[in-house]
């Protein structure tokens, strides 16, 4: 929707250890230390691409580079990461965004924040397969330590909001995860149609008094599509004020505002996020809460007074567990800075 977006990098991260191939040929070798997995594969053989394989993030930076006309060379690379995986929080940008870094330190072309990001989004979209956006690669670059990000999607200029001391952001994981391919693609065509019969380019060239007087000129679903878009974007103008005002409270509103319209119009969350949310809500330090990652399962994220984290979170375990009774994955998190490399 060529909008604007609040988001922010924490401090969970990958880490990449990388050198020139030590034997000089054209064979890459990668270890994970987390799933205590080697694999290896040649630069002159990159087509081939295992389903479901994580080294397929690595070759499609690769292929990349190379569409821009960058040849990488051939290198040994280990690997430890601290993103949860599968939950909503950007693991796959963390580790295109780290490798990314690393090429650019390999072949002496740093091409920049923006179109680093943008190699990372080309490697999910015409190697992994996924059609994802922009906003995990970009936060991942972006970044930086006690601050949000706020970004254009239609300028794509980022620049960093600083966050007002005394809070810190919980991530709890539902551990439910649904195929959200068919409902993406609705909540796009919704989007689509609603701009086209509102005659103008994208939802970002709407704001919200002109979308409600609109209400007659566009069909009910796409209407209420509609009206989360838009919404969202003027929470971000006003979470961004709140921010510079130092009102907490205020900014932990919208939040809370965003997740009631994520139920009510752009139907993209799921019972377990909702009962976590509410659950929150009752939790001593809650300063709002709503679904985050791609939606429809996945985590739900709290902004928290930072003095009352520890309360909040073991309440927030202890009642999920009681109703369910299974233990609720939570982290603490802050604001942290994005990719960076080293030189050894």
């Amino acid at each position: 929707n060529q909008g604007t977006v609040l988001s922010v990098a924490v401090d969970r991260a990958m880490h990449i250890a990388a050198a020139p191939a030590r034997d000089g040929g054209r064979v890459c070798r990668i270890y994970d230390l987390n799933c205590r997995q080697e694999r290896q594969f040649s630069m002159d053989n990159l087509a081939v691409k295992t389903k479901g394989d994580w080294a397929n993030y690595v070759k499609g930076l690769v292929v990349e580079f190379n569409a821009r006309g960058i040849e990488v060379p051939a290198f040994d690379a280990v690997l430890y990461g601290t993103v949860p995986l599968s939950a909503g929080m950007s693991s796959s940008a963390a580790l295109e965004m780290a490798m990314v870094k690393i090429i650019f330190a390999l072949t002496g072309n740093d091409l920049g924040w923006l179109e680093g990001a943008k190699i990372g989004q080309g490697c999910e979209n015409h190697y992994v397969g996924a059609n994802t956006g922009l906003m995990d690669q970009l936060s991942s670059m972006k970044g930086c330590r006690g601050q949000l990000i706020y970004s254009d999607f239609r300028s794509f200029e980022a620049s960093n909001v600083p966050m007002p001391e005394g809070s810190v952001f919980v991530v709890a994981n539902s551990m439910v995860k649904h195929n959200l391919t068919g409902e993406y693609n609705e909540r796009r065509q919704s989007c689509e149609t609603a701009a086209r019969e509102l005659n103008v380019k994208a939802l970002r060239d709407v704001n919200w008094e002109q979308l409600l007087a609109s209400k007659s000129k566009v069909s009910p679903l796409p209407y209420r599509r509609a009206l989360h878009v838009v919404g969202e974007m003027t929470r971000v103008a006003k979470g961004t004020e709140a921010l510079s005002q130092g009102k907490l409270d205020k900014f932990g509103a919208l939040m809370s505002e965003s997740h009631a319209s994520s139920i009510e119009n752009f139907e993209n969350s799921c019972p377990e996020i909702d009962e976590l949310v509410k659950i929150g809500a009752a939790q001593p330090g809650f300063l709002g809460g709503r679904i985050s990652g791609g939606g429809f399962g996945g985590i739900a994220v709290f902004l928290v007074k930072e003095s009352e984290a520890a309360v909040f979170m073991s309440g927030l375990q202890h009642d999920y567990e009681a109703k369910h009774g299974v233990k609720l994955p939570v982290l603490l998190c802050n604001a942290a800075d994005g990719a960076q490399v080293w030189n050894v």
